[in-house]
C-alpha cells in the first residue's frame, strides 16, 4: 500500500463547486460501490426535517433546506459510511496488526466498515473476533481493576456521538471516578470556548443562520469554508449577490472564498456562470492575526478621530461601549501606542491594505466575523480570538441581528457533546444537579485534556483509554513518542465504524468494537431510535437513521456505553441503563432534567423545522462575565506563534485537502490546490524556494525546531512552490503532526498548535 500514486502538481483554475464537485462525488460513489438508488434516497433525506444530520462538519440546517441539502464533503462523508465493503473476521484472519501498520491512512478506512466485535491477541498478532456479551465483562472486570485508581483511566470522545451517547459517556466516566473526558474540541476549539467566556461571558458564537441574511459585511480569518464547511458557500454566495463586501484574511489563497459555482443551479451549471466572493483578500503571515485586526482597530480609531474633529456621526459605538463593555481604554491606549511598522512587520500586511479593510468595515451597520482553526491553533489562539471579539465590540457588532461572532466548528456534534457533559473541566458541568439527579458525588477535580492524556500515556500515569470514535493516535502531536508509550497501557478499547491507524496500537489488553453509523438505523426494544445533535450555531437537530445497517452484529453507541458501563459499575437504581437503550427519549428527558434552561421541551422541539436554540445570553446582550460587561481584552504580543523569528527557521501551518475531513482521508487529490496523487508535500514561497537554493519537485525533510532535544523529522516531502507568504510552509495534517511537539500548545487551552509549528528544512 502506497501514500503516493503518480504524483501531479499543476493549478486548478475552476471554482468550488461546479462540476469538479459533482466529478469527485461520482468518484467516491464508484470507488465505495455503493448502491446509487438507495444512495441518493440517503443524501436526500440529509440534513432536512426527518432526515439525519450529515457526518461531516457541523455548519447549520435551513428551516427551509434546498433540494439536496449537502456538499461535496457531506456527501463523501455519506459514501464512506454507507460503502459495500466489508472488513470481516475474515478480513483480520489475513492480516497481521503489525502488517496493517504498513498500510495509509485512506488505505485502512477504504478497507470498508466493520462488522463483529474483535479482540486483539498477542499471540497471533491479530485481531479475532468475540462475542459482544464477552467484550463487556472483559472490559468491565479491567476497568474494575482499574478503578484503584480512577484518575488512571481516559474517555475520550470524537465529534461524532450523539447528545444521546454524549452524556451517557460522560456520566459513565464520573461515575468511575474522574472528569478525564478529552475531545476533539481539546484539539481544535478549546480557545473558542476558553476565549468567548471571558470576554463575552458564552463558550460559543453568537451568530444564528438567519444572521447571514441580514449582515451588511463579512470578515473571515483563518478559515477555509470550501474544504471545512461548503455549505456555507451557499449563504456566501446569497450575501454576494446582495452585494455584501467579504473582506479575507487567510495565509493561503483558498478558491472557496474567492469564487463559487452552485452545482444545484442548473443554469450556473450549464453556462458556468461564477460567483466572485472574495471582495478584498489579504494574505496575512502564519501567526500574524493579532497584528492585522490591531490594524484595523487602530484604523477604525482615526478614522473615528476625524470623524469628531469634523462633527460627522462617530465610527466608535460609544454609547455601546459604555453600557455594555469594560477595558475598553485600556485597548484604547494601546492601539494608540502601536507603531505602524510593527503591525506591518507582525501581519505581514500593508497599512494600506489594512486601512482599506478597516473602511468597508466602518460604513457597514451590522458585522459578522467568521473565524475557524487558523485562530484557534497557536500558542497565543485565545488572544486571536479575543482580538476578532474586540474587532466586533468597538462598533457594537454582538448582540444584534446580522452580526456577531461565528467559530466555524470542525465535526458534527462536537459543540453539543460539550453541551451535554464531556468536559475535563468541571465548572463546564452542573455537578451539583448531577449529584442529586443520581445519588452520587461527582468528582471535582479537573480531568485530563488530550495533552495531559497524552503525558500520562508517556509517564505511566494513564494505564486505560476508552475512544469514542476517532483516530486520537493520528490526531494528536508528537504521535511517535506518543504511539511507542501507548504500548504499555493496560487497556485500550475502541469504539468504531471503520478501521483506523489507532486501532493498530495496543494496550496489554485491546478490544476493537464496532458500532452503527448515524445514516443508519437503530432499533431498541424492537423500536427504531432518534437520536440529535448540536451545530455550530447552537442549534439542536433531530437526526432519523433508516440506512440498512452495515452488518447484524453492529450495535448502536448508545448501547455499547450503556452496556460497558453496566459491566464496570455497581448497580445504582437512580441511574437505569436499561430505560434509557430502550427507548432514547427517556435520555432526551434526563439531559433535559439536568440543563433544564438548555434543553427545556427537548423531545417535542427538536422536530421544529430547523432545530431550536438553545439560549445565548450574549445575543441578548447579557454578559456573563467577571465584570458584568463585555470585555476589551489587550493581547501580550503581536504575534500568535509563541517563537521569535530566526534565521532559516520557517513557521509551518498544517493543512486539510478538499478530499478529507479531519483524519479521515478519502483520497489523494487536493484538487483546489492541484495536487494530485500525493500527500507528500511542503508548500513554500518560491523566493525562499529559490533562496534555499531548491527545486521544485526536490525531496527534502521538516525538522522540528522545537529547542527541547527531541528530534522529530518528517521526511520524503516534496517542494512545491506555492502562493504562501515568505517564511511561511504548508503541510498536510496529520502526516505533519509528528513535527509537533506536545509542549507547543495555547497557553490558557492547551490546544495543539498546529498552525504555527517552528520547522527548519534539510536536504
Amino acid at each position: 500500500m502506497s501514500d503516493e500514486r503518480d504524483p501531479k502538481i499543476e493549478p486548478y483554475k475552476g471554482p468550488a463547486g461546479g462540476w469538479g464537485s459533482v466529478k469527485s462525488v461520482a468518484k467516491i460513489l464508484k470507488r465505495e460501490k455503493v448502491p446509487i438508488p438507495s444512495t441518493v434516497k440517503e443524501l436526500w433525506r440529509q440534513n432536512k426535517p426527518r432526515g439525519f444530520t450529515c457526518v461531516s462538519c457541523a455548519w447549520p440546517q435551513p428551516e427551509h433546506p434546498l433540494t439536496f441539502e449537502f456538499c461535496e464533503n457531506g456527501a463523501k462523508a455519506s459514501a464512506w459510511e454507507l460503502t459495500s465493503l466489508r472488513v470481516t473476521p475474515e478480513f483480520f484472519a489475513q492480516h497481521t496488526v503489525s502488517e496493517l501498520r504498513d498500510w495509509s491512512d485512506h488505505d485502512l478506512e477504504q478497507a470498508g466498515r466493520l462488522t463483529h466485535p474483535m479482540r486483539y491477541d498477542h499471540a497471533s498478532d491479530k485481531y479475532v473476533a468475540c462475542e459482544w456479551e464477552e467484550a463487556f465483562a472483559a472490559i468491565g472486570e479491567e476497568l474494575k481493576r482499574l478503578r484503584a485508581d480512577p484518575k488512571s483511566v481516559v474517555f475520550y470522545a470524537s465529534g461524532r456521538a450523539s447528545l444521546e451517547t454524549s452524556y451517557l459517556y460522560a456520566l459513565f466516566a464520573r461515575l468511575y471516578g474522574n472528569n478525564n473526558l478529552p475531545d476533539s474540541s481539546n484539539m481544535c476549539h478549546e480557545p473558542t470556548g476558553v476565549a468567548l467566556r471571558q470576554c463575552i461571558g458564552t463558550s460559543v458564537g453568537t451568530v444564528v443562520l438567519d444572521d447571514f441574511e441580514h449582515t451588511d459585511c463579512i470578515f473571515f480569518f483563518g478559515q477555509n469554508a470550501g474544504v471545512n464547511s461548503p455549505r456555507m458557500l451557499h449563504d456566501l454566495q446569497k450575501a454576494a449577490k446582495r452585494g455584501v463586501p467579504i473582506i479575507v484574511f487567510n495565509p493561503l489563497h483558498e478558491r472557496g472564498l474567492e469564487r463559487f459555482t452552485n452545482p444545484q443551479s442548473p443554469g450556473e451549471m450549464l453556462t458556468g456562470h461564477e460567483t466572485p466572493l472574495a471582495t478584498q483578500y489579504h494574505q496575512v503571515k502564519v501567526g500574524g492575526d493579532i497584528a492585522a485586526i490591531a490594524g484595523l482597530c487602530k484604523s477604525l480609531l482615526a478614522l473615528d478621530d476625524q470623524a469628531q474633529r469634523s462633527g460627522a456621526a462617530r465610527v466608535i459605538d460609544q454609547e455601546f461601549i459604555t453600557r455594555n463593555c469594560h477595558g475598553f481604554e485600556e485597548f484604547d491606549a494601546w492601539l494608540r501606542a502601536l507603531s505602524w511598522a510593527d503591525i506591518e512587520a507582525a501581519s505581514g500586511l500593508a497599512r494600506a491594505a489594512l486601512e482599506s479593510a478597516a473602511h468597508v468595515y466602518a460604513k457597514a451597520n451590522a458585522v459578522i466575523g467568521v473565524y475557524g482553526m487558523g485562530l484557534t491553533q497557536h500558542v497565543l489562539g485565545e488572544f486571536n480570538i479575543f482580538m476578532v471579539a474586540n474587532l466586533l465590540l468597538m462598533r457594537g457588532n454582538i448582540g444584534k441581528r446580522g452580526a456577531g461572532i461565528c467559530p466555524v466548528r470542525g465535526h458534527s456534534n462536537v459543540q453539543g457533546q460539550r453541551t451535554v457533559g464531556i468536559a475535563d473541566d468541571p465548572k463546564l458541568v452542573p455537578l451539583d444537579r448531577l449529584a442529586k439527579q443520581y445519588g452520587f458525588e461527582p468528582p471535582r477535580e479537573k480531568g485530563l485534556s488530550t495533552v495531559d492524556t497524552c503525558e500520562g500515556v508517556m509517564n505511566g500515569t494513564v494505564r486505560g483509554f476508552i475512544g469514542l470514535g476517532g483516530n486520537f493516535l493520528r490526531a494528536v502531536p508528537d504521535q511517535e513518542r506518543v504511539q511507542a508509550a501507548w504500548k504499555n497501557l493496560r487497556l485500550t478499547v475502541q469504539i468504531a465504524t471503520k478501521l483506523n491507524r489507532s486501532h493498530l496500537i495496543n494496550g496489554d489488553i485491546a478490544y476493537l468494537l464496532p458500532c452503527l453509523g448515524r445514516i443508519e438505523r437503530v432499533i431498541e426494544n424492537g423500536k427504531p431510535q432518534v437520536l440529535s445533535t448540536e451545530d455550530s450555531t447552537s442549534c439542536i437537530h433531530a437526526s432519523v437513521g433508516k440506512a440498512e445497517p452495515a452488518s447484524q452484529d453492529l450495535k448502536s453507541e448508545t448501547r455499547i456505553v450503556a452496556e460497558l458501563a453496566k459491566a464496570t459499575l455497581p448497580p445504582n437504581p437512580q441511574v437505569p441503563w436499561d430505560t434509557w437503550t430502550n427507548d432514547f427519549a427517556t435520555i432526551r428527558d434526563a439531559i433535559e432534567q439536568t440543563f433544564p434552561e438548555q434543553f427545556k421541551d427537548f423531545n417535542r422541539r427538536m422536530w421544529q423545522p430547523g432545530g431550536f436554540h438553545r439560549p445565548n445570553p450574549a445575543r441578548e446582550r447579557v454578559w456573563k462575565t467577571d465584570t458584568g460587561k463585555a470585555n476589551f481584552i489587550v493581547p501580550p504580543s503581536l504575534t500568535a506563534t509563541g517563537f521569535a523569528d530566526a534565521p532559516d527557521r520557517f513557521c509551518l501551518m498544517t493543512l486539510r485537502s478538499n478530499d478529507q475531513f479531519n483524519t479521515t482521508v478519502y483520497g489523494y487529490d487536493d484538487r483546489f490546490r492541484g495536487i494530485r496523487g500525493t500527500r507528500e508535500v511542503v508548500l513554500m514561497n518560491a523566493h525562499d524556494v529559490a533562496r534555499l537554493g531548491l527545486r521544485d519537485g526536490q525531496l527534502v525533510s521538516l525538522v522540528a525546531d522545537a529547542d527541547d532535544g527531541v528530534r522529530r523529522e518528517v521526511r520524503g516531502l516534496r517542494v512545491v512552490s506555492y502562493d504562501i507568504p515568505r517564511g511561511c510552509v504548508g503541510g498536510y495534517y496529520p502526516e505533519c503532526n509528528p513535527l509537533i511537539a506536545l509542549s507547543h500548545y495555547a497557553l490558557q487551552s492547551k490546544t495543539p498548535a498546529a498552525k504555527s509549528v517552528p520547522v527548519r528544512i534539510v536536504t
